[in-house]
């Protein structure tokens, strides 16, 4: 992979625990106390107001999911990582950490299913105006930027259309104009992307996908690179004053995430940590595998189109090559000659599981007009881009051939 990050393994294999372990334990422990005890009132006291990091409550920190967010912290570079529960509560603890009444965010339509409805219906009731525009027309974001814009936030390749934006094109739009960077970064993982290198201010992944080692347990991380200054961000601004670059990690540990209640459980940090030690390699297998298949599936008559930003003659591929390299990532999208041909192909695979999610261990296959995007109008759809004829895969482990003979034996 020409995007390799040479010393991934070493930073996180090597990452130190914050005290020795008792019975020198390789793996951190799971710390499933809900309540940690203080020798004094006084420790107590300054463990409640922040004025030192001892534990007290494991809905505000605990051991386990601290260490998990550190080793995270040390792979990215980052001035702060915080775990949650999922991918969308990431988005959520975000968002309602940089905007207020008023605000306005810019975003493209080309949205995960949740995360368009989270934006355009739940936070409309608390007077926060998205503006849908297509993100790679530089111009058209630029025209839509105002005094309270509070965030661009995008997906760096949009799940399922595979559209790709130019993020250091966009940074350097929100940078002049005082707003924030705000990626979902799911699609292509730390060791094969440096968020930061591109202008990202606030860094979202669901770790539900690649990082829990074959969809063993749900979660989400919000990374923040310290490198943004949040002195025009009305949310921010007592935060700024007082904390400096550490404005918004401060104001959502302190405040958002602690009262919203959306911490990782120590069980599922434990798990995730454990992902994270065969990232690397479940992520190269899966991309390499993701590419040659995506190729050799152009070939088939039956397949009406393939989609894969790492095909040479993919519209995106030159943008998509420069950001995330020759193998960029394991979705792609197939798309057949009408929606019952999709149901009728879906039905016959074999080896291929017919389920949501992504970055499984396994491969898996779904129809996401019908099911992830299911409830949305056909207008709605339209609008997204999304047709009743596409397929998305998610790419696993399996071999090429096998995966290639079960999508041939279930296009006869």
């Amino acid at each position: 992979m020409d995007k390799k990050n040479k010393n991934f393994e070493a930073k996180l294999l090597n990452m130190p625990y914050e005290k020795p372990d008792t019975y020198g334990a390789l793996s951190m422990p799971v710390y499933n106390s809900v309540a940690f005890e203080f020798k004094t009132a006084k420790e107590m006291e300054e463990a409640f107001c922040g004025l030192s990091n001892d534990y007290y409550y494991s809905r505000i920190d605990n051991p386990t999911v601290r260490y998990f967010e550190n080793r995270v912290k040390n792979i990215t570079d980052s001035m702060s990582a915080t775990a949650v529960n999922s991918g969308m509560a990431a988005i959520a603890n975000v968002i309602i950490s940089i905007a207020s009444t008023g605000c306005n965010i810019i975003t493209s339509p080309h949205l995960f299913g949740n995360t368009y409805t989270f934006l355009s219906s739940i936070l409309a009731n608390f007077g926060i105006e998205i503006r849908f525009c297509d993100l790679t027309d530089l111009e058209q974001v630029q025209s839509l930027t105002d005094d309270n814009t509070c965030a661009v936030f995008l997906e760096i390749i949009t799940n399922p259309q595979l559209e790709i934006a130019d993020l250091q094109a966009l940074s350097t739009i929100c940078h002049k104009s005082g707003i924030p960077l705000i990626a979902d970064t799911t699609i292509i993982p730390f060791c094969s992307f440096d968020a930061r290198t591109f202008g990202v201010d606030i860094e979202i992944v669901s770790s539900t996908k690649y990082i829990s080692g074959g969809a063993t347990t749900v979660g989400g991380l919000i990374i923040d690179y310290g490198i943004f200054n949040w002195k025009k961000s009305l949310p921010l601004q007592k935060w700024y004053y007082n904390f400096g670059k550490e404005a918004f990690t401060k104001r959502l540990r302190r405040e958002i995430h602690r009262n919203l209640g959306a911490y990782m459980s120590p069980q599922t940090a434990y798990m995730q940590s454990l992902g994270l030690e065969t990232l690397q390699l479940r992520y190269e297998r899966q991309a390499a595998t993701c590419l040659e298949l995506a190729s050799l599936l152009k070939k088939s008559d039956k397949i009406i189109s393939v989609n894969y930003t790492g095909l040479k003659d993919n519209r995106f591929h030159e943008i998509s090559n420069k950001q995330f390299g020759a193998a960029p990532g394991a979705m792609m999208t197939i798309d057949l000659a009408s929606r019952q041909a999709c149901f009728d192909f879906i039905d016959k695979l074999k080896i291929i599981r017919r389920a949501t999610n992504l970055f499984d261990n396994k491969t898996l296959a779904i129809h996401p007009s019908s099911t992830i995007f299911g409830t949305f109008s056909e207008e709605q759809r339209k609008k997204m881009d999304l047709r009743q004829e596409t397929i998305r895969l998610s790419i696993g482990l399996e071999s090429t051939e096998d995966l290639l003979a079960d999508i041939e034996q279930a296009l006869k």
